[in-house]
Order: C-alpha cells, then structure tokens, then sequence
C-alpha cells in the first residue's frame, strides 16, 4: 500500500513538472535577479539588414521569405591569375570609372562611380586574366568553476558534460582566432587570455570592440576561469586571437572575413570561429576557407538566425563545422537555421558571456553556440595536438548526442555536442555520461531520473498497475 501512495505521488509530482515544462517551453528562460543584461542580438540584427534594406547604396538577393544576401552596389570582387602590373590596373580603373578599394594578394575590390555591380561583372569576365568576379557580399554577425556567474546562469557547460570533461582537459595554449567584431581587449576576464590581433578594416592591431557580438563569443571560448570573476570560458587555457573584420554597424564584407582568416591562418591559429553568415556563396571567402582548413585549421561557423532551410556561408562550406543552437531543453531554437548541412547543434539560447566596456552580457542566436563548437575544438586539440583537423572535425561529430530523428538529421545535424565524450574518446576510455548530464539532456531524462530516486526502484519497473 506505501509503494503505490509512493507511485501516485510521483506520478501527481511528475504531472505538475510537465505541466511547468510545458509552460516554460513557450516563454524565455528568465534569468536569476542578478546584474547580469539580457541583449536581444538577434532583434539588432534584423534591424541591420532593415537599414541595409532601406540603403540605396545597398542590394539584395531575396533566396525566400527567410534569407536574403546583401552586397554593396557599383562594387565588385575580383581575383586574378596573374596580379597586372600598375599600368594595366590603371587602364581598368579608367574603362570601369572608378579605383581600387582594397587589395588583398590576387584579390581586389573594384569601385566604379558609374556602372552597377552586374556592369562591373559582365567587365571582369570578358579579361582572360581574371578568375573569377563577384559582388562585394556582406556578412552578418550570425570542471565546477568558481566563477561569479557559473552556477547561477552557465547551464550551458554542465550540459556539454565539460564538468567531468574538465578533469581530462582544461585546455592548453591552443590559439583561438574570433573573426568577428573585435574583442574588449581590457576586459577583466581576459586578463593573461589574448594574443596579438589585428583590426583587418584599418589593418592595425587595434582590434577592440566597439559593437560588444565578438567580446561575447570570445569570452564563451575562453573566458579566464577560476578566478572568481564573471563568466567561466569552455577552454580555459586556449588564447584568443581577435581579429576585426566586422564594424561597429555590425556588418562585414565576405572580403575582409576572408582576409581575417588568412590573416589568422598565417599567425598561427590552430581553431578559428565565424559566427557570422551570408545566403549567397563567395569564392574569395571559400578561397580563404580552403586556404586555411589546408593548412590544418579547424573552422567553425553558425548556420544562422532566420529558421530557413537556405545554405548560409561560410557555414555550408565543406571544409567548416557548421552549428546550430538548441535552448536548455535541448529544443531546436526556434531561430535556428537547418539543413542537410549542418553539422552538429549546441546551447544557444540565452547564453551568458563577456561583453563590451568590461560587462557581462546574456545573447541569443547560432552566433553564442558556434564558440562552444570552437572552444570544445580547443580542448580536443590541447589534449590531442597530433590530431588533423579532419580528425578533430569527426570526433567532435562521433560524440554528439543523437537529437530529433535517428542519425544524422537537418535539425540537428549529428546531434549536441558532447565535451565528456570527445575527451574521453581521445583518451582512450569509455565515456560513461556524467551524473548532472541527466537533469540537462531532454525533459524525459529528468523525469526519469526524477522518478526513480523518488521511488528508489529501477526504471523497468511499470509505473501503473497492468
């Protein structure tokens, strides 16, 4: 009789929390009463591409009701075989009436003061000498630590299972490289954590952040940790690299993300996220992409904001991780963009981190789950630095935790990332998930455990009389 008093209150207790569940699912996760500021990115985002919209000096690709590309009119990209010399650049700045914008290898960007982008394309095609010619595209901005904001707010980590992956791997000095806004280089949490960076827009190393996207994706990378201060970064030995190639406006040309990455590549990166996108491929920025992942980098991008099926770049490129985001009940975010591309999903929604003029800052989008991506990259390689990119790049695919549709589906790719079981995998071990996974995996994990330690009896055990 005690045993079934047992089973129905369990059984009412578990009604309610679904109940509970139920109603969270349907509104945003409110965070403790902390000083801690919520930044709706996602909304600053869309009011980006409404300014660029309402620009004359900007046009569109409309690929659906979700995704557009923008690049800059009376602009084009061009890359040679063979640079011409100063003359026959002058020639071309004279027939196309206009100059060169900026210049990078074999690569340039041409500005004419009379004729359109297609005008400008339709040019460069005719000369034998050219490889290809494009428009100017934008790119938008897509262990228990004793850390002040871990336990209250950073359910993101203990739900990649890095608790127990910390004690295999706190990271080493493996290099990070943000191409993105800049990164607050006086922030206090990355005191010791930042190595020489460089602003690509006015090519020096003053790559501060002066819109605040960039400092909360690098501070989810590898904020300092343990150190009783703000947020706890995934790889907590890592080094970031930041390199601006987006303005304070929030908008970047796929030229200048290119150059960032070479930029990155040429300095040493070993890991480089991208938590920006555009719907319209970029040979100058997949040139720059193969330029990297040649030479061993892991690249991780987010697939997007716009919940579309559309590809978004540099994300669907081969060579790239490509990141959706999931909220903390393991849910596709409702924003999140899909695909056959995407690779693999990770927290989100909601995610807490450094931001600009030395503050702490909670975001939403696939632009905070990409450096989770990176950041579980880094530890992989601290631990494992023989291992190729590829390697790395399939581990972190092997080991995620099947979500959505069995195998690999356009909702959540492979599945969450799992920090345990990439470590452990390397490690030689059996990954056994840790105990605190299961209050974070789905809703009926915490039920089930929920139920069980309630009833101390074995989960085979039927719930109601047959």
């Amino acid at each position: 009789m005690k045993r079934w008093v047992l089973i129905t209150v369990a059984s009412m207790t578990i009604f309610f929390i679904l109940v509970t569940i139920s109603l969270m699912s349907r509104q945003e996760v409110q965070p403790p009463d902390e000083p801690l500021t919520r930044i709706n990115y996602i909304g600053h985002v869309e009011q980006i591409k409404t300014r660029l919209d309402q620009n004359p000096q900007i046009l569109s690709i409309k690929h659906n009701p979700q995704a557009k590309s923008h690049f800059i009119e009376k602009e084009v990209t061009v890359k040679f075989k063979e640079y011409p010399d100063q003359n026959e650049i002058d020639q071309i700045t004279r027939e196309i009436d206009g100059k060169i914008k900026k210049r990078l290898d074999h690569t340039s960007i041409f500005k004419s003061r009379t004729l359109s982008t297609p005008e400008l394309i339709d040019y460069f095609e005719q000369r034998e000498d050219v490889r290809f010619a494009e428009p100017n595209y934008l790119l938008l901005p897509n262990v228990v630590p004793n850390d002040q904001f871990y336990q209250d707010y950073q359910w993101n980590l203990d739900m990649l299972g890095l608790e127990k992956g910390w004690e295999l791997s706190g990271g080493s000095e493996v290099i990070v490289a943000v191409v993105d806004t800049g990164v607050d280089l006086d922030h206090s949490d990355f005191s010791g954590q930042l190595v020489t960076g460089h602003n690509i827009l006015f090519d020096n190393d003053q790559a501060d952040d002066d819109n605040g996207h960039g400092t909360h994706v690098a501070g989810v990378v590898a904020a300092a940790t343990n150190n009783y201060l703000g947020v706890a970064g995934i790889s907590w030995n890592s080094k970031i690299m930041p390199v601006k190639g987006i303005g304070g406006d929030g908008t970047g040309s796929a030229f200048d993300i290119a150059n960032g990455i070479i930029w990155a590549t040429d300095r040493g990166a070993d890991v480089i996220n991208l938590s920006v996108g555009n719907y319209t491929p970029s040979q100058v920025l997949h040139d720059a992409i193969r330029y990297a992942f040649e030479r061993d980098v892991v690249l991780v991008a987010a697939s997007g904001n716009d919940n579309t099926s559309q590809p978004g770049y540099p994300a669907a490129y081969p060579e790239v991780l490509a990141v959706g985001a999931v909220n903390y009940l393991s849910q596709r975010a409702n924003f999140s963009n899909y695909g056959d591309y995407l690779d693999v999903v990770a927290p989100g929604v909601d995610i807490p981190s450094t931001y600009i003029n030395d503050q702490y800052a909670s975001l939403s989008g696939t632009s905070m789950a990409s450096p989770h991506v990176a950041g579980l990259a880094a530890l992989i390689r601290s631990r494992a630095p023989n291992l190729s990119n590829q390697e790395v790049m399939d581990i972190i695919r092997d080991t995620a935790t099947d979500l959505g549709s069995v195998g690999k589906d356009p909702y959540y790719g492979y599945g969450l990332i799992d920090g345990y079981k990439a470590l452990n995998l390397i490690a030689g071990n059996e990954a056994t998930p840790p105990e605190t996974q299961d209050y974070n995996r789905t809703p009926l994990q915490f039920l089930m455990r929920l139920f069980r330690d309630l009833l101390q009896i074995e989960t085979t055990i039927p719930l109601f009389p047959a």
